[in-house]
């Protein structure tokens, strides 16, 4: 499943871009994480329980950073594992803008397999859109709070 978008800030790209290639920062914006570790400068593992049915789903995602030129873009993919799923995604975030205003333009491209994965694109595409939605709220957050 492909998700895409643009978010508009009232914020310098430094500011934005600071929440957005922290992994401590990032792990702060994503709904259901339960715990978090960096490995190395590229990696960080978080636990995620991810809102499916009764309980939810709980994950172990490893991150790895691909790609980061600062205050422009940056990407990165993302692998994890729980009962009954796995799931793989890539995600990437451009900047632009000047002065106080900065335009992300975000991509993700998220892959679930298993049994999970078998309730279709129908089921998962409201509950991942959803989840997008409380990320780039939470980073709007962060970044107004940033002041």
């Amino acid at each position: 499943m492909n998700v895409e978008g643009t978010r508009e800030f009232q914020a310098p790209r430094e500011r934005v871009w600071a929440i957005i290639s922290d992994p401590a920062g990032m792990a702060s914006l994503m709904p259901g994480v339960e715990g978090f570790e960096v490995i190395d400068d590229t990696h960080w593992r978080a636990k995620v329980k991810v809102p499916l049915g009764l309980g939810g789903l709980k994950l172990t995602m490893d991150f790895e950073q691909l790609e980061e030129r600062p205050l422009e873009f940056a990407s990165m993919r993302g692998k994890g594992k729980g009962m009954g799923a796995m799931m793989d995604m890539t995600t990437s975030f451009t900047l632009s803008g000047e002065g106080e205003h900065t335009t992300m333009a975000w991509q993700a491209d998220v892959s679930i397999a298993g049994a999970v994965g078998s309730m279709g694109q129908r089921v998962l595409q409201p509950i991942i859109n959803q989840q997008v939605g409380q990320v780039l709220a939470a980073l709007e957050r962060q970044v107004e709070a940033a002041r």
